[in-house]
């Protein structure tokens, strides 16, 4: 086993100085140095894809009627994972929306990049290179469509890399997304294109707990009517208990009363019917952007480019959806962390594959996999492994071992503190340690126990699997430079 797979990381610190010497490569190449044919093909011989991204906000991976669940109709998604693999073990890189956003656009982890919460632009100083960049060096028209929410402006051009902008403000957009992309993709062009649509539901679902509180009375991104009594809704969530032994560091920051805005359902009982009316709210927020993406997909079709054209449609994290008591996100559970990942290209990726075994880090992976299908030489120091060879249906591509998730128990308005946390995801458990706290640390049986009930780190014939996820982390936090404390014992 190669080095960077037995220890779930790639080696190579990726750095604003190699970054930028590889970028500025690859710029040189894409104008001459390279060959003709490999400018116009990609790696299975054919003439380079386009490229379209599709993302939500605040999505849990388990919210598609094409992953199993009865509660709500998404044919836009399913028809993607119709004609491409849906990944069923992807995770965010951090379950909050800045941070998520700026690892998958600049291929970096949150606490190299230093964007570790939501914080105010004037406040970070976001030196690493937009990775779209890379696409327009090597020939593609690139856009971007609809919610950005990073901390440094798309509208710099030669930082950002893209070409067309449209829509771009933050969570009040999704009504004009469609008419955007369609003006994009129906432009004439000899070049091939490289698209993001940034959607912002089912994020709502924030204002909608606070409308239902007696907070707000606005959802932004279009109403989804009044919701039924409670026993005509999607039943509680069976994992609705906080599992024994959490860290107290969970229930400190819901608790905290700068949170107070963030976590109007902490005072919800857990008989309180609005718990299932939010899940129905939920639902009912996926299928309305589910029904724009159907518009964007519906152009692409009849424009002639669907078989042109890999998409990949993600989130960039999730919600609690009332599992453990918990609405929002920033926290661990699967229901937070775990994210929709569909690789869709026509004719070239298994079509209505499900692939429950390899590990996805959205932050890491989503720029590697693109550069695999466009044909483009990864710039040097890009962590990550492509997930396009498991797409195509190739079983022997490296794959990670582990993935590893950051936060931080931010206060009130994104602001930092001194409490974070790291989740290591191998095939079988999730690990959890939090720096502060007694106790510290989780560890989950993913096959045995999925809703994350039975915290194994109070079983003592767990201990050399939480031994062992111990050492994964420690060799995380060696290998990527992080400060994170090490297990001391």
């Amino acid at each position: 086993m190669s080095e960077q797979i037995e220890n779930g990381i790639q080696p190579g610190r990726m750095n604003r100085r190699t970054f930028l010497a590889s970028t500025a490569a690859a710029a040189s190449l894409a104008a001459g140095t390279v060959t003709a044919e490999s400018a116009e093909r990609g790696t299975r011989g054919n003439r380079r894809p386009n490229i379209l991204v599709i993302t939500t906000d605040q999505q849990w991976a388990g919210a598609m009627s094409c992953a199993g669940n009865p509660w709500l109709d998404t044919p836009a998604m399913d028809s993607l994972a119709r004609n491409g693999v849906l990944f069923e073990a992807a995770y965010t890189p951090n379950p909050i929306c800045v941070p998520a956003r700026t690892s998958y656009m600049t291929g970096t982890i949150p606490h190299e990049n230093k964007v570790i919460t939501n914080l105010r632009e004037e406040h970070v100083d976001l030196t690493e290179p937009c990775l779209a960049k890379v696409f327009r060096d090597h020939g593609y028209d690139t856009g971007h469509v609809g919610k950005w929410h990073l901390p440094r402006p798309i509208e710099d051009t030669d930082w950002s890399g893209f070409n067309y902008l449209a829509a771009v403000r933050n969570n009040r957009v999704d009504f004009d997304i469609p008419d955007a992309c369609a003006e994009f993709l129906r432009k004439e062009r000899e070049e091939p294109f490289f698209l993001i649509a940034s959607f912002v539901n089912p994020h709502d679902i924030c204002e909608w707990a606070r409308i239902h509180s007696g907070i707000e009375d606005d959802l932004p991104n279009g109403d989804v009517g009044e919701p039924p009594p409670p026993e005509d809704c999607p039943p509680f969530r069976p994992n609705n208990v906080i599992p024994e032994g959490e860290p107290p560091v969970i229930r400190e920051h819901q608790a905290d009363e700068n949170m107070a805005h963030a976590y109007p359902t902490r005072d919800w009982d857990i008989t309180d019917g609005r718990w299932r009316q939010y899940l129905w709210g939920y639902y009912r927020m996926t299928e309305l952007v589910d029904s724009y993406i159907g518009e964007v997909l519906g152009v692409l079709r009849e424009t002639g480019q669907e078989e042109d054209t890999v998409i990949v449609f993600a989130s960039d994290h999730g919600d609690g959806i009332g599992s453990h008591r918990w609405n929002q996100k920033t926290i661990f559970y699967d229901e937070i962390s775990r994210i929709p990942f569909i690789v869709s290209w026509k004719g070239h990726t298994q079509p209505g594959a499900r692939n429950t075994r390899r590990l996805v880090n959205l932050g890491t992976d989503l720029f590697p996999t693109l550069f695999d299908f466009a044909g483009i030489e990864r710039p040097e120091g890009l962590r990550g492994l492509s997930m396009a060879p498991f797409a195509r249906g190739e079983e022997d591509a490296p794959s990670h071992e582990y993935i590893v998730v950051e936060n931080n128990h931010h206060s009130g308005f994104g602001s930092p503190t001194e409490v974070n946390g790291r989740m290591v995801r191998s095939e079988r458990y999730k690990y959890i340690r939090y720096n502060e706290g007694e106790p510290a640390e989780q560890l989950f049986d993913m096959a045995l126990d999925p809703g994350e009930i039975r915290d194994l780190t109070l079983d003592t014939n767990a201990r050399d699997v939480l031994d062992e996820h111990r050492r994964m982390l420690d060799d995380y936090i060696t290998r990527t430079h992080d400060d994170f404390p090490r297990y001391e014992g």
